[in-house]
């Protein structure tokens, strides 16, 4: 996802002198122009203009609202790619090493040979209260 930071800065309310343009439109539009050409030089992208209200003091305890022209510029921020991990083949096996024998080594010929396993153990039967009466020694 692509992040953006934004600048906004007020939009020129008169236009520029400029030897041979007469016209007030003219003037204006250079005016946009210079404004719009120094941003870029930045590396801002121009994206709108926008007026946008501001309440302003009018005398000691009145408040007025005036309307400002804004002009939006955006660029790319600076994205930092997250570090990317080594294919599992490039990782280094950290596990300890049993008497000179690396461990992946040992696991290999772990898995080549097949251990026999003797059967569990039977339990031993536990005794009942009928078993513990032929047991006594005191019955006959």
């Amino acid at each position: 996802m692509t992040h953006y930071e934004y600048k906004v800065v007020p939009a020129p309310k008169r236009g520029e002198r400029v030897r041979g343009v007469k016209a007030s439109e003219d003037r204006f539009a250079i005016a946009l122009c210079s404004v719009m050409n120094a941003q870029a030089a930045e590396g801002w992208e121009y994206q709108r203009t926008e007026t946008l209200p501001s309440e302003e003091r009018e005398g000691l305890m009145g408040k007025a609202t005036v309307f400002q022209n804004m002009m939006v510029f955006r660029k790319i921020k600076a994205v930092v790619a997250a570090p990317v991990a080594p294919p599992p083949a490039q990782l280094e096996d950290k596990r300890r090493s049993v008497e000179g024998v690396d461990a992946t080594s040992a696991e290999q010929s772990h898995a080549d040979t097949t251990v026999s396993k003797a059967p569990p153990a039977q339990p031993e039967p536990i005794a009942t209260p009928a078993d513990e009466g032929a047991m006594d020694p005191k019955k006959p």
